[in-house]
């Protein structure tokens, strides 16, 4: 069966709630709940209630740096841009959030968010009261571990671009990320939209925007994707892939 090409947004992807027992095909959660015993019905006895916020729209923000932290939420469809302003006014991208993934996390802390978070299409939101899912993971350790692996594979990406990469190896890097994370979500990792800007992607990345489109163009010009507009194919996964080894650590 061919996978659809990221980001499927028609009416079922938006509306796709599950059933009475059946969590929706993106839930961050699903899988540990389940592995525990617990599906809709068990959570909504314990008054762990998630709440379907959206559709947040292009350049909507859904939340901003210093509002006070309530709920964590997972991305179930479309792209979510996190960033900070610094003090000359500057901005600086933190990362970009697919369906299926967490944004919040980071704000655990100091009961703040510490950024900003906008929408960079049509996204739509699973949300969950951080108080009542912190008693939840006491109850369900599986939870909890998941919880930190969300919170270490943030860390783990925020500190792969550290390093004295070059151009080409940070954007082959960037580009098998989010082949492996559509993938994991059931979308194709060789087709798919690059729904954030090359100015977001370059901000990113730590490259000037002229970079990214010169690494782009070289990489299609080498045979190794092709690039029309905003749209991906990555025809040679495996030479990608090794460009990126070093950053990915692999």
């Amino acid at each position: 069966m061919n996978q659809v090409a990221f980001p499927r947004t028609d009416a079922h992807t938006l509306a796709d709630d599950g059933d009475a027992l059946h969590f929706c095909s993106t839930c961050a959660f699903s899988q540990v709940c389940l592995a525990e015993g617990m599906d809709k019905a068990a959570l909504t006895d314990l008054h762990v209630l998630v709440e379907h916020v959206g559709p947040f729209h292009a350049g909507e923000h859904l939340f901003r740096e210093g509002d006070p932290f309530e709920a964590i939420a997972a991305v179930r469809a479309g792209t979510v841009k996190t960033y900070v302003i610094d003090r000359e006014g500057r901005e600086h991208v933190l990362g970009f959030h697919l369906p299926g993934e967490i944004i919040g996390l980071n704000a655990i802390d100091s009961e703040h968010y510490p950024c900003n978070a906008v929408a960079l299409d049509t996204v739509m939101l699973c949300r969950f009261s951080f108080p009542k899912i912190a008693v939840l993971a006491t109850r369900l350790p599986g939870l909890q571990r998941q919880l930190f692996r969300l919170l270490s594979r943030d860390i783990g990406r925020a500190a792969l671009l550290a390093g004295d990469w070059s151009a080409d190896q940070r954007m082959a890097a960037f580009l098998v990320g989010l082949s492996r994370r559509l993938a994991a979500r059931g979308f194709s990792p060789s087709r798919f939209q690059l729904t954030m800007a090359r100015t977001d992607i370059a901000n990113y990345l730590r490259l000037a925007p002229e970079t990214v489109s010169r690494v782009l163009r070289r990489f299609q010009q080498d045979g190794l994707l092709r690039v029309d507009r905003r749209e991906v194919e990555l025809l040679d996964r495996e030479a990608i892939a090794a460009l990126a080894a070093p950053v990915l650590r692999e």
